[in-house]
């Protein structure tokens, strides 16, 4: 197939550069999608760091784990014009990714999207959103009435699990962020109440404003920060209730104390998206374009062209970005 402009890495660790690449020829299972939009997202620059638990890319070698766009080459079940979410496995095995302007992807990571889909908002949904989504539900088991504590609600996933929490049926939700644009912005999307999150809390500190805001012992924690904000939410679980961690951003170690997870039979459970099948993928993201289809999910982004994608890739690596950045064409 002829060349497109794609988003390259050279060498871990340096942000991509705009060239023309060569896309590969189908496989029989593969169907070729033109891309319409391209989420820059944590796993990707950290599969592009080099130092991530999938080991060093083979370079050079395009990123994007996932986008949306519309099959130019298709088959019995997924017609060519179809719009379509798909998932890619680039910097985690050899292999390009969505950031370029088509690409052949397998059959088995294609899901079709409805009518009044907008790609965009899609896109800087995507995993962040199925993560949020299945956390919730699938590992947290989040049943009608339940109170629910999301921490780092600043975040994509966070933004995502407040409004995801409340469709799931959650009687409460409260809201953990550091900035005030932050919690304001998680009472706007459906949350109660919020809890100011500090660079310099305790555990202790941050354990009683989190119980401030809450209307007595949560059921539920929504946690992708771990460090102390996972160690404190702890603390406000009833006896029997759930925490489940899906990221690492205030650390990668937390101070839980072993007599509160005794004495209250508290589960901390993880999760990642890694461990989910296929069908439970396409599943929660059919569940997460519904909400979003009917205008009760959305998150912070911002677009940009694909030509700019080293700057845009600069502003989501130093935290400079309203949200998740998606590249279009």
């Amino acid at each position: 197939m002829s060349a497109v402009p794609a988003a390259v890495i050279e060498s871990p660790g340096a942000p991509p550069r705009v060239v023309d690449r060569d896309v590969s020829e189908p496989a029989a299972d593969e169907l070729v999608v033109a891309v319409r939009a391209a989420p820059i997202t944590p796993l990707d620059l950290l599969c592009a760091s080099g130092t991530s638990y999938f080991g060093r890319p083979e370079t050079p070698y395009v990123p994007g784990v996932q986008g949306v766009g519309v099959v130019e080459r298709g088959n019995a079940q997924i017609a060519p014009g179809t719009s379509v979410w798909f998932a890619t496995s680039a910097g985690m095995r050899p292999g390009d990714g969505s950031m370029r302007a088509r690409v052949p992807v397998h059959e088995r990571d294609v899901v079709p999207l409805p009518d009044g889909a907008d790609p965009v908002l899609v896109a800087a949904l995507g995993l962040s959103a199925v993560a949020a989504w299945m956390a919730l539900t699938w590992r947290g088991e989040l049943a009608a009435g339940e109170q629910v504590l999301v921490l780092g609600a600043g975040g994509v996933v966070g933004q995502a699990g407040v409004q995801l929490a409340r469709a799931g049926g959650a009687g409460r939700v409260v809201a953990a962020a550091r900035s005030a644009q932050s919690r304001e912005e998680a009472l706007r999307l459906g949350a109660d109440a919020v809890v100011a999150l500090e660079a310099s809390d305790t555990v202790d500190d941050l354990a009683e404003r989190m119980r401030s805001a809450c209307d007595g012992p949560v059921d539920l924690v929504l946690d992708p920060l771990f460090g102390v904000p996972a160690a404190a939410a702890v603390r406000t679980l009833r006896t029997g209730g759930r925490l489940v961690n899906l990221g690492s951003s205030a650390g990668e170690t937390a101070p839980i104390d072993s007599s509160t997870l005794r004495s209250r039979l508290v589960q901390v459970l993880g999760y990642t998206n890694n461990a989910l099948t296929s069908q439970q993928r396409s599943d929660a993201l059919n569940r997460v374009v519904a909400e979003a289809v009917a205008g009760n999910l959305t998150v912070a982004h911002e677009q940009m062209p694909l030509a700019h994608a080293a700057q845009a890739w600069a502003r989501q690596a130093e935290g400079r970005a309203t949200g998740r950045i998606v590249l279009t064409p």
